[in-house]
């Protein structure tokens, strides 16, 4: 999938941040949750980046089901709400840094750096619909 892709299907872009909110929110339960010793994040704190990661999904599907010419004003909620997350998880990362193994940095810096690649997309999408 390219930008021009997401361009010209401009639902495409809700769909691509929807699923990625449920893997995430998927990963942070299931798989950090159960396998905690792993990672380091305390359960509170992954709880909480999965109840937001389920919300944002929320947000992304219904935009995809039910947004028509006015979806690059829709694309802005989304785009603040995805940098908020990350600086979220940045937050938490810095905060219990001294908990989390090697494994858990990887994966939430890992996460970060996907998310704003997301929003880079979001915001050339929202630029280019905008014109």
């Amino acid at each position: 999938m390219n930008y021009k892709t997401l361009n010209l299907k401009p639902k495409t872009v809700f769909l691509l941040d929807g699923l990625g909110a449920v893997l995430t929110a998927v990963i942070l339960t299931e798989v950090l949750k159960t396998f905690n010793e792993y990672f380091g994040m305390p359960r509170k704190a992954l709880t909480l980046l999965s109840i937001l990661a389920l919300i944002f999904a929320v947000y992304s599907f219904s935009c995809f089901a039910f947004s028509g010419t006015d979806s690059p004003k829709l694309l802005k909620p989304i785009i603040g709400a995805n940098l908020t997350y990350c600086v979220l998880t940045l937050g938490l990362v810095i905060y219990f840094y001294n908990q989390l193994t090697v494994l858990g940095l990887t994966y939430f810096v890992g996460e970060i750096l996907l998310i704003c690649g997301l929003v880079c997309i979001e915001i050339k999408a929202l630029k280019v619909r905008s014109v």
